[in-house]
Protein backbone atom coordinates (compact mmCIF):
# COMPACT_ATOMS: atom_id res chain seq x y z
CA UNK A 1 0.00 0.00 0.00
CA UNK A 2 2.80 2.26 0.28
CA UNK A 3 3.85 4.39 -3.46
CA UNK A 4 7.01 3.18 -5.06
CA UNK A 5 9.67 5.86 -6.28
CA UNK A 6 7.46 5.39 -10.27
CA UNK A 7 4.43 6.21 -8.73
CA UNK A 8 3.30 10.13 -8.22
CA UNK A 9 -0.05 11.46 -6.19
CA UNK A 10 0.49 14.69 -7.10
CA UNK A 11 -3.01 16.62 -6.87
CA UNK A 12 -4.18 17.65 -10.66
CA UNK A 13 -5.94 20.95 -11.38
CA UNK A 14 -9.03 21.63 -10.18
CA UNK A 15 -11.90 23.99 -9.94
CA UNK A 16 -14.19 24.75 -6.90
CA UNK A 17 -18.02 25.62 -7.56
CA UNK A 18 -20.87 26.09 -5.08
CA UNK A 19 -21.77 22.42 -6.44
CA UNK A 20 -18.18 21.18 -4.81
CA UNK A 21 -15.02 20.42 -5.84
CA UNK A 22 -14.01 18.89 -9.81
CA UNK A 23 -10.76 18.18 -11.87
CA UNK A 24 -10.84 20.36 -14.77
CA UNK A 25 -10.68 17.52 -16.67
CA UNK A 26 -14.27 15.79 -17.20
CA UNK A 27 -12.61 12.44 -17.82
CA UNK A 28 -10.44 12.26 -15.27
CA UNK A 29 -13.15 13.94 -13.17
CA UNK A 30 -15.49 10.65 -13.72
CA UNK A 31 -13.02 8.42 -13.46
CA UNK A 32 -11.63 9.83 -10.24
CA UNK A 33 -14.94 9.66 -8.87
CA UNK A 34 -16.53 6.30 -6.45
CA UNK A 35 -20.07 5.17 -7.05
CA UNK A 36 -20.74 7.76 -4.32
CA UNK A 37 -19.77 10.80 -6.21
CA UNK A 38 -16.48 11.45 -3.95
CA UNK A 39 -13.20 12.44 -5.71
CA UNK A 40 -10.64 11.20 -5.04
CA UNK A 41 -6.70 11.79 -5.87
CA UNK A 42 -5.34 10.89 -9.07
CA UNK A 43 -2.35 8.49 -9.07
CA UNK A 44 0.19 8.31 -11.90
CA UNK A 45 3.17 5.86 -12.87
CA UNK A 46 3.92 2.49 -12.44
CA UNK A 47 4.83 0.26 -8.87
CA UNK A 48 8.29 0.46 -9.66
CA UNK A 49 11.40 1.49 -8.09
CA UNK A 50 11.66 1.23 -4.23
CA UNK A 51 8.44 1.29 -1.80
CA UNK A 52 8.56 4.67 -0.15
CA UNK A 53 7.69 3.50 3.69
CA UNK A 54 7.82 6.46 4.88
CA UNK A 55 5.27 8.76 2.61
CA UNK A 56 1.46 8.69 2.90
CA UNK A 57 -0.37 5.50 1.67
CA UNK A 58 -1.55 4.85 -1.69
CA UNK A 59 -5.00 6.23 -2.38
CA UNK A 60 -6.38 3.54 -4.90
CA UNK A 61 -4.64 0.79 -2.81
CA UNK A 62 -5.28 2.20 0.60
CA UNK A 63 -9.01 2.43 -0.95
CA UNK A 64 -9.05 -1.25 -2.22
CA UNK A 65 -7.95 -2.69 1.06
CA UNK A 66 -10.18 -0.32 3.81
CA UNK A 67 -12.80 -1.58 1.43
CA UNK A 68 -12.15 -5.33 1.25
CA UNK A 69 -10.90 -5.08 4.55
CA UNK A 70 -7.42 -6.86 3.06
CA UNK A 71 -4.27 -6.88 4.81
CA UNK A 72 -2.64 -3.40 4.54
CA UNK A 73 0.46 -5.39 3.36
CA UNK A 74 -0.15 -7.92 1.09
CA UNK A 75 -3.77 -7.19 0.04
CA UNK A 76 -4.69 -10.80 1.34
CA UNK A 77 -7.74 -11.10 4.11
CA UNK A 78 -6.98 -9.65 6.87
CA UNK A 79 -6.48 -11.94 10.41
CA UNK A 80 -10.09 -12.74 12.10
CA UNK A 81 -10.64 -14.66 15.64
CA UNK A 82 -13.00 -14.89 18.12
CA UNK A 83 -11.53 -11.26 19.29
CA UNK A 84 -11.95 -9.46 16.10
CA UNK A 85 -9.95 -8.83 13.16
CA UNK A 86 -5.92 -7.80 13.64
CA UNK A 87 -4.70 -3.87 13.33
CA UNK A 88 -1.33 -3.03 13.89
CA UNK A 89 -0.80 0.47 14.40
CA UNK A 90 1.50 2.77 15.21
CA UNK A 91 1.68 4.47 18.55
CA UNK A 92 1.94 8.07 18.22
CA UNK A 93 3.90 9.61 20.97
CA UNK A 94 5.86 8.68 24.28
CA UNK A 95 2.64 7.61 26.18
CA UNK A 96 1.09 4.42 26.05
CA UNK A 97 -2.43 4.97 25.61
CA UNK A 98 -5.00 2.16 26.67
CA UNK A 99 -7.65 3.58 25.06
CA UNK A 100 -7.74 2.67 21.45
CA UNK A 101 -11.75 2.24 21.74
CA UNK A 102 -13.37 4.30 19.14
CA UNK A 103 -9.79 5.49 17.56
CA UNK A 104 -10.54 6.09 13.64
CA UNK A 105 -7.64 5.13 11.53
CA UNK A 106 -7.01 5.18 7.68
CA UNK A 107 -4.28 2.30 8.27
CA UNK A 108 -6.34 -1.25 6.80
CA UNK A 109 -5.85 -4.39 8.82
CA UNK A 110 -3.69 -7.03 8.99
CA UNK A 111 -2.57 -10.69 7.94
CA UNK A 112 -0.69 -12.75 10.77
CA UNK A 113 2.63 -13.14 9.25
CA UNK A 114 2.32 -9.11 7.59
CA UNK A 115 1.82 -8.30 11.24
CA UNK A 116 5.47 -10.17 11.96
CA UNK A 117 6.93 -8.09 9.08
CA UNK A 118 5.68 -5.38 8.53
CA UNK A 119 7.17 -3.68 11.88
CA UNK A 120 10.67 -3.89 10.41
CA UNK A 121 9.83 -2.27 7.37
CA UNK A 122 7.97 0.57 8.02
CA UNK A 123 9.40 3.29 9.81
CA UNK A 124 6.03 4.04 11.30
CA UNK A 125 5.56 1.09 12.94
CA UNK A 126 9.01 0.87 13.67
CA UNK A 127 8.69 3.63 16.45
CA UNK A 128 6.76 1.36 18.53
CA UNK A 129 2.74 -0.30 17.85
CA UNK A 130 0.54 -1.49 19.25
CA UNK A 131 -1.88 -4.75 18.04
CA UNK A 132 -5.71 -4.94 18.22
CA UNK A 133 -8.27 -7.18 17.52
CA UNK A 134 -11.32 -5.33 16.72
CA UNK A 135 -15.17 -7.15 16.49
CA UNK A 136 -16.78 -3.80 14.75
CA UNK A 137 -14.72 -1.49 12.52
CA UNK A 138 -17.29 0.70 10.48
CA UNK A 139 -16.08 3.28 7.44
CA UNK A 140 -17.34 6.59 8.85
CA UNK A 141 -15.69 8.97 5.90
CA UNK A 142 -12.68 9.63 4.35
CA UNK A 143 -9.30 11.94 4.95
CA UNK A 144 -7.88 14.36 1.91
CA UNK A 145 -7.88 18.05 1.14
CA UNK A 146 -10.64 19.98 1.74
CA UNK A 147 -11.30 23.00 -0.21
CA UNK A 148 -13.03 26.55 1.10
CA UNK A 149 -16.41 27.00 -0.49
CA UNK A 150 -15.91 29.60 -3.19
CA UNK A 151 -15.39 33.32 -2.27
CA UNK A 152 -13.84 32.26 1.05
CA UNK A 153 -10.33 33.69 2.54
CA UNK A 154 -9.56 30.35 3.72
CA UNK A 155 -6.82 27.98 2.38
CA UNK A 156 -7.51 24.19 1.57
CA UNK A 157 -7.18 22.14 4.71
CA UNK A 158 -4.57 19.38 3.31
CA UNK A 159 -5.36 16.61 6.29
CA UNK A 160 -9.33 16.57 6.92
CA UNK A 161 -11.31 14.58 8.08
CA UNK A 162 -14.46 14.89 6.41
CA UNK A 163 -17.53 12.00 7.50
CA UNK A 164 -19.58 10.12 5.12
CA UNK A 165 -23.02 12.44 6.28
CA UNK A 166 -20.65 16.07 6.36
CA UNK A 167 -21.82 18.69 3.88
CA UNK A 168 -18.47 18.90 3.05
CA UNK A 169 -18.30 15.88 1.34
CA UNK A 170 -18.53 17.51 -2.46
CA UNK A 171 -15.51 19.89 -1.47
CA UNK A 172 -12.85 16.99 -0.51
CA UNK A 173 -10.38 15.19 -3.20
CA UNK A 174 -10.52 12.34 -1.09
CA UNK A 175 -7.00 10.22 -0.10
CA UNK A 176 -8.03 7.43 2.33
CA UNK A 177 -10.96 5.86 3.61
CA UNK A 178 -11.55 6.47 7.56
CA UNK A 179 -12.39 3.22 10.12
CA UNK A 180 -13.94 3.97 13.35
CA UNK A 181 -12.23 0.72 15.68
CA UNK A 182 -15.03 -0.28 18.23
CA UNK A 183 -15.01 -3.37 20.82
CA UNK A 184 -11.06 -3.41 20.46
CA UNK A 185 -8.82 -5.47 22.72
CA UNK A 186 -5.44 -4.74 23.04
CA UNK A 187 -3.00 -7.82 22.56
CA UNK A 188 0.21 -6.27 22.75
CA UNK A 189 2.38 -3.12 22.51
CA UNK A 190 6.14 -3.36 20.91
CA UNK A 191 8.49 -0.16 22.03
CA UNK A 192 10.66 1.43 19.28
CA UNK A 193 12.81 -1.21 17.46
CA UNK A 194 16.41 0.35 17.28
Amino acid sequence: MTPWTGESTAAGPATVTAAGVAYTDPDQDALARDLDGTLWALCAGTATGKPQYAAELHPERQRTAMEGLLCACCTQPASRNEQGMLWVLPVLDDTVDTRWEGVHSSIPPMCEPCSETAPLLCPWLRNGHVQLRVREAEAIGVRGTLYPRPGSPDAPEPDALVLYDSPDMPFVVARQVVRELLHTTVVAFAAAVP
